[in-house]
């Protein structure tokens, strides 16, 4: 596969900023397989933000020839208080996610699940104490907003490792690329000053969107630049159920979610057009049909994401009729996870122990 394609499918939506890409375009002409991750804290259920969107960019990352490490930080989970500290429990939740990501469409072969507490040895722990002195108080509380922190927030003093941890993870695991959401872009930044200075590389970073929760846009002062506040205040949280789309939610679950969701007439800055955008039309090669009533405009097909959004703008779209299309393909999609949870004995465990848990941001 050449270069450029491998590029496309890399920078393919849901990603949004790539750093850089010419050191992107570089490694990969002189890297055979390069390694990618994304991190998570395995701490709750998996909605359509750490689940779908994860497996979507772990596959493109994959087809492009690149060798992907999913790791649960579950240490990280621990030092957060996910799941009430319940190490056990955060162990459990781990099982489950690979559960979601695999029937999610990753292919086992081409991906390595990682958890923290393998890879934390008495190198690794050296390690998180030189990247902390290179790294001030105030840095490390900037980077907060990566545990769903905010510096204005009382913390016990573990808290306060996780930005090091998240750095030593990445020369632990010799990672080439760093594949978060924009929400980890800080500490990512933190990885790619420190890194040299300890005589390692500077990592390329390539951070996809947050799909926004179904509640609308909201800002809560995580960063100062507005549109990326809004993002992360705003991303699907599975402490908020009702924000939030499960991978394994029903399909009137989702109907009732979606009809529910925050989508106001004429403006494209919701959750029902982002899921459009950057889930069912992410490849910008997928038509998007809606159906609906002749006396209404009758079935009509959009090519792009464009068109949608101009026809949504223009009010030639409903609300209504473009909920009950988003939802029927989100149903369509999420078939294999939901059946997966509904045939597999472990699955279903897992799913079980986890929704009986009390889940915390």
């Amino acid at each position: 596969m050449d270069v450029e394609t491998r590029i496309e499918l890399i920078t393919r939506l849901p990603t949004e900023e790539v750093i850089t890409p010419s050191e992107l375009r570089e490694l990969l002409e002189t890297k055979e397989t390069p390694i990618a991750y994304n991190g998570f804290e395995p701490s709750g259920l998996a909605h359509i933000g750490t689940g779908l969107i994860t497996a979507l960019k772990v596959r493109d990352f994959t087809e492009a020839g690149v060798k992907y490490i999913l790791f649960l930080a579950d240490w990280h989970a621990w030092v957060n208080r996910k799941l009430g500290g319940d190490i056990k429990l955060i162990r459990k939740a781990s099982e489950y996610f690979k559960h979601v990501w695999l029937s999610l469409g990753v292919d086992p072969t081409k991906v390595e699940f990682k958890l923290a507490s393998e890879i934390a040895d008495q190198d690794y722990w050296a390690l998180v104490l030189k990247v902390a002195q290179h790294m001030s108080m105030n840095r490390a509380m900037r980077a907060m907003t990566i545990a769903g922190r905010t510096m204005k927030e009382e913390l016990p003093l573990a808290a306060y490792f996780y930005p090091p941890m998240q750095v030593s993870d990445i020369f632990t695991m010799k990672v080439d690329i760093c594949q978060l959401g924009m929400d980890q872009r800080r500490a990512n930044i933190l990885a790619r000053e420190i890194g040299p200075k300890l005589g390692f590389w500077k990592p390329v970073c390539v951070h996809h969107h947050l799909l926004m929760g179904l509640q609308g846009p909201r800002k809560m002062g995580y960063e100062d630049d507005e549109l990326l506040d809004v993002q992360i205040s705003a991303k699907m949280s599975k402490s908020v159920p009702t924000s939030a789309i499960f991978v394994h939610d029903s399909p009137e679950e989702i109907r009732n979610k979606i009809r529910a969701a925050f989508c106001p007439a004429r403006d494209p800055n919701s959750p029902v057009m982002e899921l459009v955008k950057y889930v069912i039309m992410r490849d910008g090669k997928t038509p998007f049909t809606i159906e609906r009533p002749e006396k209404y405009g009758g079935e009509i097909t959009f090519e792009n994401y464009e068109e949608l959004e101009k026809a949504y703008v223009e009010g030639k779209l409903h609300p209504l009729d473009l909920k009950n299309a988003v939802a029927e393909s989100l149903i369509k999609i999420l078939e294999p996870c939901r059946r997966h949870f509904e045939q597999n004995k472990e699955a279903k465990e897992l799913l079980m122990a986890l929704s009986s848990a009390e889940i915390t941001r």
